[in-house]
């Protein structure tokens, strides 16, 4: 379906393009944006060519188009006066770098569905996978704080315990295994196991709180919102990267047809179509994201068969999952 790139791994591919491009773009490093003065009040007119930007040591600079990046409390929105509409989860998430106990073809990405949340291992080379795991606040502390040991121990557990299983969804799920096996027969293939975790990269450990986002506008006259300014998702479909870089593309699509059509890249006649695009393709992944947290919030079981089944099913017919993963990764 994809890969997994390390932050620190795409942070370099980012320096080197920039080193290349040093005699055109100029990096301010340790620098902060602290005013922004627009050349209009929106609603008037999107004429005027600058945006200017206050920084922390007095200077100035502007722009004919300011783009929002900085994260979901983006103060660019903020300063926009954008009506951002949010709602935080009962939920932080902890993540780490894991060292796995051997050496294994790691290339299959791990999730399991905890009454507190999701649990996931996704892996970074034969030795190392990353994890990210959504729980309770008052859990994710404790897992923060814990002793390294206990700490591979709970993640061990997380993945190899039966303890939240129940008698009843196991049948239910196996005989719908039966069932889709005898309907579309197809090669056996061996039972794959998550890998075991031996330790954790020293100071990897944190946690964040989780919650929803989303930018009621994605673009005004001299601005464009892109990543986590414009929305922000709960970690369990693992999106919120691949949103962002859609929406990257989206916008570089836009600017440069107007680029080379000579027109002006502030202006509000091709930025609307990045807004069109991109809130008609993320507004579905974010109410889609939301609905299956609170689908796995619950321990009814009517509603635990109901989503056991619906995986199988959607595992099962090729033509569906192939059209969610093409959708997931726009």
């Amino acid at each position: 379906m994809g890969y997994i790139v390390e932050n620190d791994v795409i942070m370099c591919a980012l320096s080197k393009q920039l080193e290349a491009v040093s005699d055109r773009v100029t990096v301010l490093y340790r620098s902060k944006a602290v005013g922004y003065t627009w050349p209009y009040p929106f609603p008037m007119t999107d004429s005027s060519p600058w945006v200017h930007i206050t920084l922390g040591d007095g200077s100035t600079l502007q722009t004919k188009l300011l783009i929002g990046a900085d994260g979901h409390n983006s103060g660019v929105r903020q300063a926009a006066g954008i009506q951002n509409i949010s709602w935080n989860y009962d939920q932080s998430a902890v993540v780490a770098t894991l060292h796995l106990s051997e050496a294994t073809e790691n290339n299959v990405a791990w999730q399991r569905f905890l009454p507190s949340g999701p649990i996931a291992l996704l892996p970074l080379s034969d030795t190392l996978s990353s994890l990210v795991w959504s729980t309770s606040h008052e859990h994710a502390a404790e897992l923060v704080s814990m002793e390294e040991e206990k700490f591979v121990d709970a993640i061990n557990s997380a993945f190899w315990s039966d303890a939240n299983h129940t008698d009843f969804i196991d049948s239910a799920g196996t005989m719908l295994q039966y069932a889709v096996a005898f309907l579309k027969p197809t090669k056996v293939s061996a039972r794959q196991l998550p890998p075991s975790v031996a330790r954790v990269d020293a100071r990897s450990r944190m946690s964040f709180p989780l919650g929803l986002g989303h930018a009621a506008e994605y673009v005004r006259p001299r601005l464009a919102l892109i990543g986590d300014a414009a929305h922000r998702v709960h970690p369990l479909a693992g999106q919120g990267v691949n949103m962002g870089f859609g929406d990257i593309s989206s916008l570089v699509h836009h600017l440069s047809a107007a680029a080379f059509n000579g027109k002006d890249l502030g202006s509000m006649s091709h930025l609307t179509g990045y807004e069109t695009d991109r809130q008609r393709h993320n507004t579905a992944l974010l109410a889609a994201t939301d609905l299956l947290k609170r689908l796995y919030s619950t321990s009814a079981t009517p509603l635990v068969l109901l989503r056991t089944w619906g995986l199988q099913a959607t595992n099962a017919v090729s033509p569906l999952k192939e059209q969610i993963m093409a959708f997931a990764s726009k």
